[in-house]
């Protein structure tokens, strides 16, 4: 029989003790709050849960609050796995990977100095990988929360991998896609929006044309952009999107790269016409709306041939705008991340082309800002 050192459990019943009493403290420190509490402003296409909760899985969706009492944290789980970016007081903090199923807390601010702090979390990995729900968050007892309020400007962005981000923090072509390396922060959208000071969202899949996905063996996908863009989320349910979340004065559709990939590409017929259903859809739901049709840097010849055909069936559309070709201009050689998509570097050169058109459309004004 095995003989217990007395002083040994005693010691190890103080910790337990101790940590006990810590535990308790803190609780006694800290309040819980529904996620969906006044105090915190959703951007982007989320859901509001029957117990407070709120899930989400497009990239780009985040969540904003000024908070004081110095400590911030949230009770989350998530389907799959997640990377968020984490800002305070509108600096970068870290980037911090969600999963999961249980609920877990998640401390994303302590210790913080005295007044109100303004907390960003960011989701900026896409749906297909995961999605996140924030059940609660908790805060100092006798802190609170205010909402922050929506910018002036509003952009949402239809798109695929290039929307959403993928591999734009590698710097090698040849890098094999990993889910860390993709960021929607450090996309020409994100891009466009901190340029011009504006609230975006962004309704984007990876590997998603208008009609037809990479390399479908079929003209026409049973699930893609045309599909998925009605819809709360991406990869997680099939509620359709009421549109009534929030009111965009500009949507830029970025679409068509896979349509036009190896095998079976869809006719022009089958691109436009999709296309023209929902800019006339986004034109419905949002009233006064601007759209801005990009041709990709990529665009193969048959996508081009379709959007020049585009380009004809819109003119004399109001409010109905095609960019102008972004051609050879990201490199191999320095702008290209993982798996032959932007890094960070070819995303910023996507943006500064659009940002003088978007400026005339929009009649928003260029500044010195740096574009980053």
């Amino acid at each position: 029989m095995k003989t217990i050192n007395p002083t040994k459990a005693l010691t190890v019943i103080l910790t337990v003790l101790a940590t006990l009493t810590t535990s308790a403290t803190w609780a006694a420190d800290q309040k819980t709050l529904p996620a969906n509490d006044n105090g915190i402003t959703y951007t982007g296409r989320v859901a509001i849960n029957s117990d407070g909760s709120v899930s989400y899985d497009w990239t780009g969706v985040y969540m904003q609050t000024d908070f004081t009492g110095g400590y911030f944290a949230i009770e989350a789980s998530e389907q799959g796995s997640s990377w968020h970016n984490l800002f305070i007081d509108g600096k970068w903090v870290k980037k911090l990977q969600i999963t999961g199923s249980t609920p877990q807390r998640i401390v994303l601010a302590e210790k913080l100095g005295k007044g109100i702090h303004r907390l960003r979390l960011q989701k900026c990995t896409e749906g297909q990988y995961g999605c996140t729900t924030i059940h609660q968050v908790v805060i100092a007892k006798g802190a609170s929360l205010q909402p922050v309020e929506r910018k002036q400007r509003m952009i949402e962005v239809y798109g695929d991998s290039y929307t959403c981000g993928y591999g734009t923090e590698s710097n090698k072509a040849n890098d094999p896609f990993r889910l860390e390396t993709e960021n929607c922060d450090k996309a020409y959208g994100c891009i466009i929006a901190r340029y011009f000071d504006a609230d975006y969202a962004l309704t984007a899949h990876s590997g998603q044309g208008m009609v037809r996905n990479w390399a479908d063996p079929k003209q026409i996908s049973d699930i893609n952009m045309s599909t998925r863009y009605t819809r709360v989320f991406d990869d997680h349910g099939t509620q359709p999107y009421p549109f009534d979340r929030y009111h965009p004065q500009l949507v830029i559709i970025n679409l068509g790269t896979n349509d036009f990939s190896p095998t079976a590409i869809p006719t022009d017929e089958q691109y436009t016409n999709a296309y023209l259903k929902m800019i006339e859809t986004i034109k419905n739901q949002y009233q006064g709306v601007k759209i801005l049709c990009v041709t990709p840097h990529s665009a193969s010849r048959y996508l081009q041939a379709c959007l020049q055909l585009l380009k004809e069936r819109v003119a004399g559309m109001p409010d109905v705008y095609m960019a102008n070709p972004l051609s050879d201009m990201v490199t191999v050689e320095h702008d290209m991340g993982a798996d032959w998509h932007p890094n960070y570097q070819g995303q910023r050169k996507i943006a500064m082309s659009l940002i003088p058109q978007i400026s005339a459309i929009m009649d928003w004004s260029l500044t010195d800002k740096v574009v980053e």
